[in-house]
């Protein structure tokens, strides 16, 4: 007979989009936390302590995801490494690209350019009220929309667009609040978006989540300067709600769902 242990169980594995001796990039499930935080003081789940237990290794975080987002999440394996990622990275030298699931038509590709303010957290940040105005600007190219029969809010019917976004600066929330800006929030962001919106996604496709996902990173491999290219197949709910709304082939082949994925 099995003696019954106490150990804890067994964490699923995250999954590896890219790996050499100086990178490793994972596909971040939404929900996870990139490290610990005060913006959640009871969440024992982070993406760095996952990730160095899987691997047996120190990791280094060269930039972040919000915790509803879901992606690609790149870290250095040696810290001059992330410190020459980091330096492309505040020089601009890395292209960013994310799906976005939004209220309404989005009709024609567009730059925002349209300042933010820093916005401190609940918890840990520093008052922000005295911050200046910082420059923004995201790229937005519309890939699919649809028109459903169904009043969700005032109108007899809703409208929805699938939209491809690239930030060119990285500010806190830009693309949630550059979409809020353009009146195009993103379903399932509790804080720029709208409830009944949300709230008719979670009842019929089961997403109650944020529609957002990091779907591929371009930059030079900070050692060998050659091009480098990771991309993240959309997984999970959002994955799912894409295919019930028929858009899957709206995306690039690397953007789609993978059979195994989750998040």
């Amino acid at each position: 007979m099995s003696t019954p242990t106490n150990a804890p169980p067994k964490q699923p594995e995250l999954s590896i989009l890219y790996r050499d001796e100086h990178l490793i990039a994972i596909n971040k499930p939404s929900g996870l936390l990139v490290h610990r935080s005060p913006i959640d003081r009871h969440e024992t789940r982070f993406a760095i302590q996952l990730l160095r237990d899987q691997i047996g290794q120190r990791v280094y975080p060269v930039h972040r995801l919000d915790k509803p987002t879901s992606g690609i999440l790149l870290f250095a394996l040696n810290s001059d490494t992330a410190r020459a990622v980091n330096e492309s990275w505040q020089a601009g030298n890395v292209s960013k690209h994310y799906v976005a699931l939004v209220r309404g038509y989005f009709d024609t590709p567009c730059l925002v350019d349209h300042p933010l303010r820093y916005q401190p957290d609940k918890h840990g940040d520093a008052p922000g009220s005295s911050q200046p105005l910082q420059s923004a600007q995201t790229m937005f190219n519309p890939l699919a929309r649809i028109e459903l029969p169904e009043a969700v809010d005032r109108y007899p019917t809703s409208r929805y667009s699938l939209v491809h976004c690239r930030p060119i600066t990285g500010r806190k929330h830009q693309l949630r609040r550059h979409l809020k800006h353009l009146h195009h929030p993103i379903i399932g962001d509790p804080k720029y978006g709208k409830s009944v919106h949300n709230h008719f996604f979670a009842d019929r496709f089961g997403a109650n989540r944020l529609l957002l996902a990091a779907t591929e990173l371009q930059l030079r491999h900070p050692i060998t300067d050659a091009p480098l290219i990771i991309s993240a197949p959309i997984s999970g709910r959002f994955a799912t709600t894409i295919n019930a709304l028929n858009w899957h082939t709206s995306l690039p082949s690397n953007w789609r769902e993978a059979n195994n994925a989750t998040g």
